[in-house]
């Protein structure tokens, strides 16, 4: 069980995946309003999401998708679930990712490789090329799996992680930019009470569970925004975990539930076919959606 440190006076607390290091960390820094306020690691995706429920943060980052692996499972999850907070803003992050060890590792000299599945997942095609026969290990984070190797007695261990933990932790890299795309990026949702104004380029995300399991059913909840003209960003089904072959459908959708179309999509749906949950109306993130408001200014 992970303790809080005591709040710096004045300060928004923000729990978010530690600990220090990880990209998690690095898309907080990217947010001028952010970075200064009392930023707190935390161990695990569930945990930042109690913390901000049970009032030991005010606000809670962590990651929800990345380019190459696709959705962070155990964060859908959790929002779908376990968790009635509301997602506040999306911060999209560049990862470049390196192999890192103690000083005076080499290379072949790894037979261990430490680091969170899904960063390990980016490098598939690296890592089967330059080190097919290492035992990969997982990690809760990237930076969990530095600080670890830093620990570490053992000879021949490495981290798959980002160059801010590789430095945090005093650790060599062995090799860089091992991500096998280019363009690498993971998308981060800030978590909290509430719904932000609308700014004229927003994203609302929602849960579907059907009703009924029929024919054209996924189509007809695709009908309803389609017929107002409301365009679909994601559209990723998850396993209700209620029986076998269950599934519910996650939407990402242009628009903020304060648009008439979208309420009225989102009205009707829920009137006719779905039990909709609501995850959040919240600006777009990136360079373009910031592009975008300014425009429309």
């Amino acid at each position: 069980m992970h303790r809080n440190p005591p709040l710096r006076f004045g300060l928004v607390r923000i729990s978010y995946l530690g600990p220090p290091g990880t990209f998690t960390e690095e898309a907080l820094l990217t947010q001028d309003d952010l970075a200064d306020e009392d930023l707190c690691p935390t161990r695990s995706v569930p945990d930042v999401i109690t913390d901000v429920e049970k009032g030991a943060a005010e606000l809670g980052l962590v990651p929800i998708e990345n380019s190459i692996e696709g959705s962070v499972t155990v964060t859908l999850d959790t929002l779908a679930f376990e968790s009635e907070l509301l997602i506040q803003r999306e911060i999209d992050l560049p990862i470049s990712l390196c192999l890192c060890a103690k000083p005076g590792t080499r290379l072949r000299d790894v037979v261990t490789v430490h680091s969170l599945p899904i960063a390990a997942a980016q490098c598939r095609a690296w890592m089967r090329k330059q080190l097919p026969d290492v035992r990969l290990e997982s990690a809760t984070s990237t930076a969990e799996a530095a600080r670890s190797v830093a620990r570490m007695r053992k000879q021949g261990q490495a981290a798959i992680a980002n160059p801010l933990a590789a430095d945090l932790y005093g650790l060599d890299q062995l090799a860089c930019e091992i991500e096998d795309h280019a363009g690498n990026q993971t998308r981060f949702v800030l978590l909290g009470q509430g719904i932000p104004e609308p700014t004229g380029h927003d994203r609302t995300s929602i849960v579907c569970f059907q009703r009924r399991n029929r024919p054209g059913s996924l189509l007809a909840i695709l009908q309803e925004f389609a017929a107002r003209a409301v365009d679909l960003t994601k559209l990723e089904s998850r396993p209700t975990k209620r029986s076998l072959g269950e599934y519910c459908f996650f939407i990402d959708l242009e628009g903020h539930i304060a648009d008439e179309l979208v309420a009225d999509a989102l009205r009707n749906l829920s009137a006719k076919l779905a039990e909709v949950k609501f995850l959040g109306s919240y600006p777009v993130g990136g360079t373009s959606g910031a592009v975008v408001r300014r425009r429309a200014a």
